[in-house]
């Protein structure tokens, strides 16, 4: 075989071969207040400095703060997209930490009323993005339609608590709505605790509890430490494994990106995932009514 023959082959080899398809990730919480956006934002910082492409999706439509944590003014964000004004592509902003995010807008129940045209243009539109191992999505805090509809388009969810026992009893609210909505694909991280035992007697209260009543089974990623250095981050507006990389909670993310990205063996398909994921949300969104 010569050179020539040789390339040709590689070259073939090449174009055939599957795109990596983006796993899509959902953070959601039971209540407001148990540090989802923060786990989301450093959670993505984590896998992008473990060499993963991570676009993080702002889901919190009445309340987005994406930016906010990361210290940064992006010029569009999805009002624009629902406004029609700019495609979904042209609304991604690259930050410093390594990231690329779409920022968050109220009014997103305007979905609703696109036609099909344009929900067939917004999902040729994310169908064209390549390259990206994770999209994260934060979610807004309970159990609202649209919550469950992003949950619902994702491969995965992470619901986060704290030891609190309010934290706990929302946090298994949510996995009760989502499994009845035969959605299984759940993990949980706990917050704020004191220590390893303290974490692990939350966790395991919560899948025991799951397992029994719900008939489903849940894993534990990790837990993350009550450390003061998450204050100073939010209100100096940098994402605390930048701001303090060497913190207890800093080494606990990092230690949860590590598990989750072990956890996930490379997935290949003709779809690239936020296409798919994209076309269920819409779907989802914009159909009938259950009676």
């Amino acid at each position: 075989m010569d050179q020539a023959e040789g390339l040709r082959r590689l070259v073939s080899e090449v174009e055939t071969q599957p795109l990596k398809r983006t796993r899509v990730i959902s953070i959601a919480s039971g209540k407001g207040g148990v540090g989802k956006s923060n786990l989301a934002v450093n959670l993505s910082i984590a896998l992008a400095d473990m060499g993963k492409k991570v676009l993080l999706l702002d889901a919190d439509l009445g309340l987005a703060n994406i930016n906010v944590l990361l210290g940064v003014i992006p010029r569009y964000n999805l009002f624009h997209v629902i406004k029609k004004e700019r495609r979904i592509s042209e609304i991604i902003t690259t930050v410093p930490q390594g990231i690329d995010i779409i920022a968050g807008a109220s009014g997103f129940t305007e979905l609703a009323n696109l036609n099909s045209e344009y929900r067939k243009r917004i999902i040729q539109d994310v169908s064209n993005f390549q390259g990206y191992d994770y999209l994260i999505i934060d979610t807004a805090a309970g159990v609202s339609n649209n919550v469950l509809q992003f949950i619902k388009a994702s491969d995965q969810l992470i619901v986060i608590t704290t030891p609190e026992p309010t934290s706990i009893t929302d946090a298994y609210g949510i996995i009760k709505a989502v499994v009845n909505e035969n959605f299984r694909e759940i993990s949980i991280v706990v917050n704020r605790v004191q220590n390893i035992i303290e974490g692990k007697k939350i966790s395991d209260k919560i899948i025991r509890i799951a397992a029994q009543f719900l008939n489903v089974s849940i894993s534990c990623i990790g837990y993350m430490f009550d450390d003061p250095a998450v204050v100073k981050a939010v209100k100096s507006q940098e994402a605390v494994i930048r701001a303090f990389p060497s913190s207890k909670v800093s080494h606990s993310i990092i230690h949860i990106a590590s598990i989750l990205d072990k956890g996930q063996p490379p997935v290949t398909s003709s779809d690239n995932g936020i296409g798919t994921f994209f076309s269920k949300f819409l779907k989802a969104t914009t159909g009938k009514k259950k009676k």
